[in-house]
């Protein structure tokens, strides 16, 4: 992971549109970009299956602050 996305603070989070679906969440910017040179090989198959799956199975994703309030 590079510095940026590693010190940014955020991450893109894909919700479940189905109580028996899972959640998923990539380190981003601020802006959402994820810098998918940096997931290891499950973190980037679960990342391309979230973006595939969007209004399918995973909300449109979100921004959200990992940092504590």
């Amino acid at each position: 992971m590079n510095a940026s996305h590693a010190s940014s603070g955020y991450e893109l989070r894909f919700r479940p549109l189905f109580a028996d679906r899972r959640a998923y969440a990539f380190p981003c910017d601020a802006a959402g970009h994820v810098d998918m040179d940096s997931l290891g090989e499950r973190a980037l198959n679960n990342y391309l299956y979230a973006r595939a799956m969007m209004g399918h199975e995973l909300s449109w994703p979100d921004v959200i602050s990992s940092l504590p309030h």
